[in-house]
């Protein structure tokens, strides 16, 4: 296809990411039950769902373009979600799989909020003013999405330094180790480790 217009590249990645959010939808299930954190199956199983909306809203923009949905395929998500599912495979500790699992996940969340904030633009300048909405409701989600795998991440990355309760310790309902660890905002973390910031206490 000769993109001659802007509104032919428009068309084009719209195919690209409606493309991109079908192979989402067929990889989140898989990844929701390779994931062991409350916290982190339930923030994947409610973006399954804001995920199966985006791709509602992509043929509601298909048609307000006089376009009929078309997928193309994302080569960019084929890869990212190739490497996710490799990261699946290994083995190790559950702490240390969920820390690979959101980081997999957050690359996958900011190519979306890229081509997301791009197609948001153009079809404001196209003059798509219900696209222009329905893209800025999905491109808000998508950040509010990569935040909450940022707040799951925080105590999980903790725990992945050690391995998490590998060697034996147990969790509470809450699935905190009996050694609680807090994490700041700056990724600062005090807990029985005896680290702060990464290093020992004098």
């Amino acid at each position: 296809m000769a993109l001659k217009t802007l509104q032919d590249l428009f068309v084009d990645e719209l195919k690209d990411v409606y493309d991109a959010e079908h192979r989402i939808t067929k990889a989140l299930p898989k990844i929701i039950k390779g994931a062991t954190s409350k916290q982190l199956t339930q923030a994947l199983q409610d973006h399954l769902r804001q995920t199966e909306e985006h791709v509602e809203r992509l043929e509601q923009i298909f048609e307000e373009c006089g376009d009929t949905p078309t997928r193309k395929t994302c080569q960019a998500m084929v890869g990212l979600l190739k490497e996710g599912d490799e990261l699946l495979e290994e083995k190790g500790p559950e702490s240390v799989r969920d820390a690979a699992i959101i980081a997999a996940c957050q690359k996958v969340e900011h190519y979306e909020m890229a081509t997301y904030g791009c197609l948001r633009t153009w079809a404001q300048l196209l003059g798509f003013e219900e696209a222009t909405r329905l893209l800025q409701q999905t491109l808000d989600e998508e950040g509010n999405a990569d935040k909450l795998l940022t707040r799951c991440s925080e105590q999980l990355n903790v725990e992945a330094v050690d391995g998490g309760t590998e060697d034996g310790e147990t969790e509470d309902e809450d699935g905190n180790t009996p050694q609680a660890v807090t994490v700041g905002r700056r990724g600062s973390s005090t807990g029985g480790t005896g680290r702060t910031n990464g290093r020992r206490k004098a």
